[in-house]
């Protein structure tokens, strides 16, 4: 009987246990699906996923925009295609070097970095190479670097650290908006001199985007937009062959075997490509109708053999990239960590202007400018360059998870201290009663014992 007992309440013990576990699973299951995106994974899986996509897609339209051009030049029609892999793989090593540098370390050396894109902008003016008619390129030995790209990038670090350091005089008077505008006078004389007037264009609209979204007072934002306004009509009226890329761009047809060839190729491609295009590899102006196809162009490629629909995916798969700079830009502040904020931010409107930049001149939407398709044009400055932006952000990410881990785990630690707490003032008021309950067993006792002695007497 006694064994029979024993098993039953085993077996009903372990039956207990089981489903104590079974329910214990189940809410960790549940807490672990309900916590926030930062606490379940290290990183944004989703915004390299998105990089490697562009970049897949850039290699595939590359490939095939070139290799007419490459076949006539270097008689291998894969040339600019193996070139290309070649950059996309340095490009992810370079941004898998990035990933591993902490955010203290671009905050602390922004300046230096400054000082490091000026010297690559002289360096470009007076050792660099010209190509038609432009000196933008530094050539060290076998490989080629577009000064611009990385003095962007490194301005934007220092406008970053700049705005977290002087934020109080940015938005309180004017020789704090001022100070950082100096600086990129100087980088935009420097840039004038190759000339590159797009990175001005580009680098100027980030800068005012970025002193608005740190707070600075609207007549002062208004007043940067119509000086620098002012100032691009200007650099476009007294230089003639700005002037005529925008006559050529206000009516491309007017001289359709002139200034306004590349245009009206460009907007023929456009046309052919309809809804869903003609199909990879058979676009007509890649067989060097259209000049520049493989570079400031492949968006006319890329319209013509996958049509609107090709367009309109890519230009969705940048919208997000750019959507979640400026989310983390957001949550970037709430996590008081303004320096990684602004350089989202920066990162984000960088991004979005180059875009529309590249497409609205291919499109016939805005004057011919010689600027990338971010992660998607052919140019190793540009594409590591790019990269390495993207890699920021996801080092920016992975940090602001790690705080919101930390905390996490701070916030547990707190709550099983005081849970200790709580039960050893139990486990102490416990012990209380329980002697109280023995002295009193003790008292009664011997109260019965004197009443016991009184009898006997």
């Amino acid at each position: 009987m006694n064994l029979l007992t024993t098993s039953f309440l085993t077996t009903k013990s372990d039956a207990l246990k089981n489903m104590f576990m079974q329910r214990h699973d189940q809410s960790a299951a549940k807490k672990s699906r309900s916590a926030p995106a930062e606490l379940r994974r290290p990183y944004d899986a989703m915004l390299l996923l998105l990089s490697l996509v562009l970049l897949s897609i850039g290699l595939v339209i590359v490939t095939s925009a070139s290799m007419p051009v490459a076949d006539r030049l270097f008689n291998n029609p894969f040339h600019f295609a193996v070139r290309h892999g070649i950059y996309i793989v340095m490009a992810i090593i370079a941004a898998l070097i990035v990933m591993q540098i902490p955010m203290r370390w671009w905050r602390m050396t922004n300046v230096w970095l400054l000082l490091l894109a000026i010297i690559l902008l002289i360096a470009v003016l007076v050792i660099g190479r010209s190509v038609n008619g432009s000196t933008r390129w530094l050539v060290l030995g076998p490989i080629t670097i577009q000064a611009a790209e990385p003095a962007k990038l490194f301005f934007f670090c220092y406008l970053a650290g700049y705005l977290v350091r002087r934020y109080e005089e940015v938005t309180e008077n004017i020789r704090g908006f001022i100070k950082p505008l100096i600086v990129f006078f100087a980088l935009a004389f420097l840039l004038l001199l190759q000339p590159d007037l797009g990175t001005v264009v580009v680098m100027l609209c980030t800068t005012v985007g970025l002193l608005f979204l740190a707070g600075a007072k609207l007549w002062q934002f208004f007043g940067l937009m119509i000086t620098g306004s002012l100032a691009v009509i200007m650099l476009i009226v007294f230089e003639e062959y700005r002037m005529k890329r925008i006559t050529s761009f206000l009516d491309p047809w007017a001289d359709p075997f002139g200034s306004g060839y590349q245009l009206t190729q460009s907007l023929m491609a456009y046309g052919r490509g309809d809804i869903f295009g003609q199909g990879l590899g058979n676009s007509l102006q890649k067989l060097e109708y259209l000049p520049e196809a493989h570079t400031d162009f492949i968006m006319a490629i890329l319209a013509e053999e996958f049509g609107f629909a090709g367009v309109l995916t890519v230009l969705v798969l940048m919208f997000t990239i750019v959507f979640k700079a400026m989310r983390m830009g957001n949550l970037a502040l709430r996590k008081d960590r303004p320096f990684d904020a602004y350089l989202a931010y920066a990162i984000g409107i960088w991004f979005s202007l180059q875009t529309a930049v590249n497409v609205g001149a291919s499109a016939g939407i805005l004057p011919t400018k010689g600027l990338t398709f971010p992660l998607l044009s052919y140019g190793g400055s540009s594409l590591i360059i790019m990269a390495v932006a993207v890699a920021i952000l996801v080092r920016i990410d992975f940090e602001i998870r790690v705080d919101g881990i930390q905390a996490m785990n701070k916030g547990f630690a707190a709550k099983g201290q005081k849970k200790s707490a709580v039960q050893s003032d139990g486990n102490l008021s416990e012990a209380k009663n329980s002697v109280k309950h023995i002295i009193g067993k003790l008292a009664n006792r011997d109260s019965r014992l004197k009443n016991a002695g009184g009898h006997n007497d």
